[in-house]
């Protein structure tokens, strides 16, 4: 009997010295939640609604530290504030945090994320990026197809020629002249003259309505029980924007098909529908695409290479009518490397380092997606010490990032020197995790090559051919408007002046 006794009480021992020593085990507690505040019960976190949100974040980035959670209605968000943090996600565990979450705007405009931005990280978007990449978006496309946006860029640049000493909305038309480029490159081939001209009114109007809705809050995306019923309309607005725009993909994409077996006479002109209905006969393994992709493809550039350029461009123009010295040197670098005599070309750009600097400079301090999509992880897992969970909703902040004085210098300053410095070596491509206008990892964005190409051609080209000044007594609003692109809360005004003698085009 007493060996039996000190068989259970050793036991007991055994057993209660188990449970002190897991209990202080760091590598078997579960990580904590990032901080965050309460919210109200079933409701969440409500001043979110507002248009100041990213100076929401930035406050509670202030109290709570580099990441913290807050409840959208019944969705836990997180929000990433640091260099350091945003690394965690995009790079060490980047294929945990390759999923998008797509609201339910996007779902609809994305043929229920059919497309390369929204769609989930597999084998499908795995290929869909492979064509996008290679097939479309190559250096080797990119040149080839030059000289479609050369003369798209040479007609805007004729009518402000023929309007100059006249007041323009800027942004009006670096967004028509952004979507031309665009079209002429899609189906340049195909639809051209004044059916173009009406085609590209139809599809302006549908562009501006889908990107308003995707940044539009509703309350359906916070609380998935209420998505059946629509009670904003979202899902509505967005399906009968997309019944236009498919209108057109059909059409055009009938014509490319009669234009491929012959029944069209072709002028010659590569463009990318051609590309990718190409890849879909051909019916390769490797490289599949269905019709459905094609149309998703196609909706993916139109709305991701138009507003966001033209909105870094209107930026960009800004900015340097508001600091009129760094006006004059842009200027003068133009002159010096292009000429009074010639007209920009993109051979131009690699040339052009202050110019480079001032658009860099322009997506520090007004990133275009300052949130960038939401990512999704697949599982659980530990971000800076604190547990991120399955299916979260997970905000990279950029913005803040861009504007921390522990990262940046007088981050609130305009200085596009900054990029001549210190940071030279920084690009786009989301290799320095303090800056990412573009985002990071297997998710950058696959239009990068394309809108690098014509933010700097078309900011170079106008700012070459004429001078801008603001109308008698106005001064230039900086405040932004929040959405999923953040634009200027009030467009920009400007008056274009002829630089040099003669019309250059």
């Amino acid at each position: 009997m007493d060996q039996y006794y000190i068989a259970i009480i050793s036991a007991l021992v055994i057993f209660i010295i188990w449970c002190i020593k897991s209990s202080l085990n760091p590598a078997r507690r579960t990580p904590p939640l990032p901080p965050g505040p309460r919210g109200l019960p079933i409701l969440g976190y409500l001043p979110f609604l507002g248009n100041n949100l990213l100076h929401q974040f930035a406050d509670l980035a202030q109290q709570y530290g580099p990441i913290y959670k807050l409840y959208l209605g019944s969705k836990l968000c997180v929000v990433i504030n640091s260099p350091t943090l945003v690394k965690e996600v995009v790079r060490d565990q980047d294929s945990i945090f390759a999923d998008r979450d797509a609201n339910i705007a996007a779902l609809a405009a994305t043929y229920g994320g059919k497309d390369i931005s929204f769609s989930p990280h597999n084998s499908e978007w795995r290929a869909m990026r492979k064509i996008f990449v290679r097939e479309v978006l190559s250096n080797s496309s990119l040149q080839a197809s030059y000289n479609l946006r050369k003369e798209e860029v040479r007609k805007v640049i004729s009518r402000v020629y023929n309007d100059a000493g006249k007041p323009v909305h800027f942004g009006e038309l670096l967004f028509r002249t952004e979507l031309n480029v665009i079209m002429n490159m899609l189906w340049g081939g195909i639809v051209e003259g004044e059916e173009c001209e009406r085609l590209g009114e139809e599809v302006r109007n549908v562009v501006i309505k889908i990107v308003d809705l995707l940044g539009k809050p509703n309350i359906a995306d916070f609380f998935p029980v209420l998505a059946p019923f629509d009670i904003q309309g979202v899902k509505k607005d967005t399906e009968g924007y997309v019944q236009t725009m498919d209108r057109i993909f059909e059409d055009v994409i009938a014509r490319c098909r009669k234009m491929l077996s012959g029944e069209i006479k072709k002028e010659g002109k590569e463009d990318f529908l051609q590309v990718l209905l190409e890849l879909k006969e051909k019916e390769d393994p490797a490289m599949p695409i269905s019709h459905t992709q094609i149309k998703a493809i196609l909706t993916d550039i139109i709305l991701g290479g138009t507003d966001t350029t033209a909105t870094t461009v209107e930026w960009a123009m800004a900015e340097l009518l508001h600091n009129p010295d760094l006006m004059k040197k842009v200027q003068q670098e133009l002159t010096d490397v292009v000429g009074e005599d010639n007209i920009v070309e993109e051979s131009h750009i690699t040339k052009l380092h202050y110019l480079d600097a001032v658009v860099k400079e322009t997506l520090r301090r007004h990133p275009p997606v300052p949130l960038l999509i939401p990512r999704f992880p697949s599982q659980s897992c530990t971000i800076g010490g604190y547990m991120v969970p399955k299916h979260s909703q997970v905000f990279l902040n950029v913005w803040s990032v861009c504007m921390d004085p522990h990262v940046w210098e007088n981050p609130s300053e305009f200085q596009p020197d900054r990029f001549l410095k210190d940071n030279g070596n920084i690009d786009y491509y989301g290799n320095n995790f303090q800056y990412l206008p573009f985002g990071s990892g297997r998710r950058v964005c696959p239009g990068l090559p394309l809108a690098e190409r014509m933010v700097m051609y078309l900011l170079a080209t106008l700012l070459h051919s004429f001078e801008w000044r603001l109308p008698e007594g106005e001064k230039v609003d900086l405040s932004e408007k929040f959405g999923i692109v953040m634009r200027k809360n009030t467009p920009l005004i400007a008056t274009p002046y002829q630089r040099f003698r003669g019309c250059h085009i």
